[in-house]
């Protein structure tokens, strides 16, 4: 038990200070075992020996595991590896990679890199001396870890940069929504109580003045029953026009429905389904034949819906006063199996004007398709065929669970919805809904619908970048080789052809110049030379009979001709 919890704890130091869910740790150990079974491949393809075929992927496999908790320590030491074993080179990109993100700092982020570059360099340069040209050695040697070790360091640094920027930006744009939310609610609300305050002063003084002179004309002896029963009527109607002001100047200053007054009666004041009734009686008292129907199964609506349906009713009636007065009415009340509708239909006009003073502001049947919209409905208005007018609505039965996201869906299309209030846009913590501009949709959408397509991209054209980059050193490298390799080798019929006691300088003309690193490693590894005698020592275009050795040609001068020329095998390199 003691031991498991130090491995635990263990564990859990190398996976701080980003603690690894098991994916992430199943993926880091077969990146770990991968890299050691290469690092193992790579040691015995280059003949490393038998205690470095087990050290080396051991090491391998720790310092894989150990790159994300001590980035600058293991980049170092990879680095120095990797110039003394070939087995570290695949792990150095991948430590490269790594620690290029989590290096924290420009400028430490640049002395690890270049503590790395000197490591390399100066362990490779060492290990490969071989006395002849090392600037050319230090110069491959740099192409390499600029490829493999620089280039990666420096894209993975780019894309955290560039990820942690995008994320910045978001974060600000949603303050800066979540701002601009609490200022247009608070504008809002500043709005909202002076246009109740001059509803109240304005239109409750004048319904005030109707309900008393109305009041004081119903008890006038003078007047017939039917005259008053119609002034009943007015003074009814002029009552309850000033309970309902009163309860939409209440939801004008609080955003919340206050309680219901109750009218002269004691009763409150229906603004639902429940006071459509009422409504068509009082039409019915002020002299219009209206006509009420209901069929289906009776329901509840949501209070947006029960509420809008009132209107409609209310707005029907009000507008067949004014243009058609003495027309039949119809209001039929349909409950459907998924909507509820509302139909008010008025005969066509009997009379060629209408009645005196009507007021018309042009906002009643838009403000209905606006109301209808808001709880995902929708309403229709037109003639008939007998030169009627025909107003309909549908309504869902649950709009305030559709609003909320968890029931339905709209019965308008979300390019006709009312303030696009259907699309799935961030609307800050509670507060308002908002209309964003398309640059701010853009941007809050960027890390939901296009952070994948856009990262996979950013990747894509950042190891195009990488490989071409590889192409152009790995064929430089390659062409710079094909030199080298020239001057230092020579054909065996070459060596065939020439003759003992030539002169050096024919011999010299007819061999390639062996002034290359690729042969500096020759001269000492075979037979003693001649003694006083300058000896040109080049490898063989043909291989060996064995891997382990590389044959070999070499030529002694003295005195101006060639004295000896001798062909042998070396250990190979």
């Amino acid at each position: 038990m003691y031991a498991i919890s130090k491995l635990r704890a263990g564990w859990q130091w190398c996976a701080a200070p980003e603690l690894w869910s098991r994916r992430r740790t199943a993926g880091e150990a077969v990146l770990a075992v991968v890299l050691g079974l290469l690092a193992a491949g790579t040691e015995e393809l280059l003949r490393g020996g038998e205690l470095r075929l087990w050290v080396v992927p051991s090491m391998v496999v720790v310092l894989s595991l150990l790159r994300r908790r001590l980035p600058v320590s293991v980049l170092v030491v990879t680095s120095a590896l990797a110039g003394f074993s070939g087995g570290f080179a695949l792990l150095l990109m991948v430590v490269a990679w790594s620690s290029g993100r989590r290096i924290a700092g420009a400028g430490r982020a640049l002395g690890a890199f270049t503590a790395s570059y000197v490591l390399y360099v100066g362990v490779t340069v060492a290990m490969t001396w071989s006395g002849l040209r090392p600037l050319t050695q230090v110069l491959l040697t740099t192409l390499y870890f600029l490829a493999t070790t620089l280039v990666p360091g420096l894209a993975s640094r780019y894309w955290t940069q560039r990820r942690t920027l995008l994320h910045a930006l978001q974060e600000r744009n949603a303050q800066l929504i979540r701002e601009r939310a609490m200022i247009v609610g608070q504008a809002r609300l500043m709005e909202r109580q002076r246009i109740a305050q001059d509803m109240h002063d304005s239109l409750g003084h004048q319904l005030a003045l109707i309900s008393v002179h109305t009041g004081a004309l119903e008890v006038d002896p003078e007047l017939t029953v039917r005259q008053r029963e119609a002034v009943g009527v007015l003074r009814g109607a002029s009552v309850r026009a000033m309970h309902e002001l009163r309860e939409v100047v209440g939801i004008l200053r609080d955003d919340v429905a206050g309680p219901g007054r109750g009218d002269e009666d004691g009763q409150r004041a229906a603004r639902g389904t429940a006071g459509i009734e009422e409504l068509t009686e009082a039409a019915r008292a002020a002299g219009s034949a209206v006509e009420l129907r209901r069929t289906g199964e009776s329901r509840v609506l949501a209070a947006a819906s029960d509420h809008a349906a009132y209107r409609i009713v209310q707005e029907a009636l009000t507008n067949a006063y004014k243009h058609a007065p003495g027309a039949a009415i119809t209001v039929e009340l349909r409950y459907e199996p998924d909507s509820f509708v509302v139909e008010i239909v008025s005969g066509p006009q009997r009379h060629a004007q209408t009645v005196g003073g009507a007021v018309s502001g042009g906002q009643g049947l838009p403000g209905l398709h606006e109301r209808a919209r808001l709880v995902g409905g929708m309403v229709h208005t037109g003639r008939t065929e007998d030169g009627g007018f025909r107003v309909a609505g549908v309504l869902p039965y649950g709009a305030e669970s559709m609003v909320g996201g968890s029931v339905g869906t709209p019965m308008v299309d979300a390019e006709d919805d009312f303030r696009q209030q259907s699309q799935t846009v961030p609307r800050g913590n509670g507060g308002p809904v908002m209309d964003w501009t398309v640059s701010e949709r853009e941007l809050a959408m960027s890390g939901r619908t296009r952070s994948t397509g856009s990262g996979i991209a950013l990747g894509c054209g950042i190891a195009a970048g990488a490989l071409v980059l590889l192409m152009l050193i790995g064929g430089f490298g390659l062409y710079f080789l094909v030199r080298e390799m020239d001057k230092a080798m020579i054909d065996p019929r070459q060596y065939r052809a020439i003759k003992i006691g030539s002169a050096e300088d024919e011999v010299r003309d007819q061999l390639p110049s062996g002034d290359t690193f690729m042969s500096a490693g020759l001269y000492g590894a075979g037979p003693e030379e001649p003694a006083g005698a300058r000896c040109l020592v080049l490898m063989s275009s043909e291989v060996g009979d064995s891997l382990s050795t590389e044959p070999v040609f070499r030529f002694c001068f003295r005195d101006g001709r060639l004295i000896e020329k001798k062909s042998y095998e070396v250990p190979s390199r």
